[in-house]
């Protein structure tokens, strides 16, 4: 982090803190264009002028000149307040950050050779993942001579489909990977 200060009108100087050049926006004396379009503090345009006059308006009204449209014939700078405007970013970031919804992929491990109850306490514990919003991966997995038989997983896997079927729907249809036969639910979305 670097401490900058920029010495503001007379014998007034203003010190911001700048994070090793991640800053978004060009402000004040680093516009170095000719001629810029100033929009002012309140939103109301104050015209093409050079660069030396926007920074004085900027600095008699004790705000940054800020460029927000660099792309723009001529570039388009803003007079406010630069480090209430980064605040205030951050907090809306930080803000849309919390109203996101992840979605985890949890894990349901059988073998083929499960009992019933079981089996209703596996098909319990996915509805409960789903309910959740969460997508499952349900896996049977397969031991020493039960690889050979692997219509008894697909047996399985078909009768835990019909048992969530409430709740959930298959993404992908079940494959083999490896030594398991696994198959992907993701929840009902009409919830």
């Amino acid at each position: 982090m670097d401490l900058v200060c920029t010495r503001f009108y007379f014998n007034f100087w203003r010190c911001f803190v700048i994070s090793n050049n991640k800053r978004e926006h060009q402000i004040n004396e680093d516009i170095r264009d000719k001629e810029l379009r100033v929009i002012d503090a309140d939103g109301s345009q104050l015209g093409i002028m050079s660069a030396n006059e926007a920074l004085e308006i900027a600095y008699q009204k004790d705000l940054d000149l800020v460029k927000i449209a660099p792309q723009a014939t001529p570039p388009v700078c803003r007079i406010m307040d630069y480090g209430k405007f980064c605040f205030e970013q951050a907090k809306r970031e930080k803000e849309q950050r919390k109203n996101q919804k992840t979605i985890d992929t949890k894990e349901v491990r059988m073998s083929s050779t499960i009992d019933t109850n079981d089996f209703n306490t596996k098909v319990n514990q996915a509805v409960k993942f789903l309910n959740g919003g969460n997508k499952v991966k349900v896996s049977v997995r397969f031991r020493k001579r039960t690889v050979a038989h692997p219509q008894f997983g697909e047996e399985l896997l078909v009768k835990f489909k019909e048992a969530i079927s409430e709740v959930g729907v298959v993404d992908k249809p079940s494959k083999m990977e490896g030594r398991s036969l696994v198959m992907f639910v993701s929840p009902k979305s009409g919830k």
